[in-house]
């Protein structure tokens, strides 16, 4: 062994104890200091239901991602809104171009 780790290898036992269930014991235990067993504690567990069952047939197979032309009429107008919000908020007046059916100068 190297003279550096013979010199510091007793120093770090005592300074450093290694932790875990592994670890040497450096003093005995005695009878007095045994931790007392806690009870065991019961895991919770939810009322019993049955499992959900899905079959092929119960789920439709629509993409997600394709719009009927009606859903995307409401996206385009959802989106028209938020930008006149969006741009009133900002100091910007972009009103309505039809009011109760009368054209309205913008």
């Amino acid at each position: 062994m190297h003279r550096t780790v013979r010199l510091f290898l007793p120093l770090l036992r005592l300074l450093l104890p290694a932790a875990g269930r592994h670890r040497t014991p450096s003093t005995p235990q005695t009878a007095s200091r045994r931790a007392e067993p806690q009870p065991a504690i019961a895991p919770r567990r939810s009322p019993a239901r049955p499992p959900v069952l899905l079959r092929g047939e119960d789920v439709p197979l629509v993409r997600p991602y394709v719009l009927t032309e009606a859903e995307r009429r409401e996206q385009r107008l959802r989106r028209g809104r938020r930008r006149a919000l969006w741009l009133a908020v900002h100091g910007v007046d972009v009103g309505p171009r039809r009011i109760h059916g009368l054209e309205v100068a913008a």
